[in-house]
């Protein structure tokens, strides 16, 4: 989190998020009163927040990473717009989201052109991320993928593999990282496009494939952007 995030996570009369976010940040937490939800109750967490807001609190809605990439943000305007508040006051403070993490730990995986594909089909069709994969691989991107694997979607992530496979080199280069920057908790594995799906993943793991030209360099993962052409 950056430095204006705990600032206002200070001023805050009422933190508003999912609960294992919440445990995330409740050493940073003294006075706040907390509102937090379960997974898949993201609008009713907006409307509360909402309801809050509009009686004059000052409320905190908090994501993982950055709230707009995959987070809360767009979800709150939403809701925002649907209730004809759009003149409430908002302001979205940006965090670090889980590719710039990742990569961070694996050294510098995506300094060039990348995409970030969430495999996570419970709003998006499975036939969009497919497509999106087959042409971001089709067009050299590297590649961080979010919600990898859980319990209940298995094979998507091996569908992944497959379709990168017909256009890159089985020997490049993966980063498998899990909880990035999470202290102690956090994990790295160095593998290849050929053999990742054989090591552990999950929701917690973040993927990062890279492109035609990444190279492993001693203990770091690069993606080539020309300088030392």
């Amino acid at each position: 989190m950056t430095v204006r995030v705990q600032k206002v996570l200070n001023e805050a009369e009422f933190i508003v998020g999912y609960k294992t976010y919440i445990e995330l940040i409740r050493p940073l937490l003294t006075h706040q009163k907390i509102v937090a939800t379960g997974m898949r109750q993201e609008i009713d967490r907006c409307q509360e927040a909402i309801r809050l807001a509009a009686e004059g609190h000052n409320v905190a809605v908090i994501s993982s990473g950055d709230a707009g990439v995959y987070g809360m943000a767009g979800i709150l305007i939403e809701c925002l717009d649907q209730k004809g508040l759009l003149d409430l006051p908002l302001e979205i403070i940006p965090g670090v989201t889980a590719a710039s993490a990742a990569a961070s730990m694996l050294g510098a995986p995506l300094m060039h052109d990348f995409a970030v594909i969430s495999l996570s089909d419970l709003l998006t069709p499975w036939e969009v991320i497919e497509k999106r994969v087959r042409l971001a691989a089709e067009g050299d991107f590297s590649l961080a993928i979010y919600n990898p694997k859980s319990k209940g979607r298995t094979q998507h992530i091996e569908t992944v593999r497959e379709i990168v496979l017909r256009f890159r080199s089985p020997e490049t280069p993966v980063g498998l990282v899990r909880e990035a920057l999470r202290g102690e908790k956090s994990s790295v594995q160095f593998t290849t496009l050929g053999d990742f799906t054989n090591h552990p993943i999950d929701m917690l793991t973040t993927v990062i494939i890279g492109n035609s030209q990444t190279r492993i360099l001693g203990p770091y993962m690069v993606t080539p952007r020309g300088y030392m052409l």
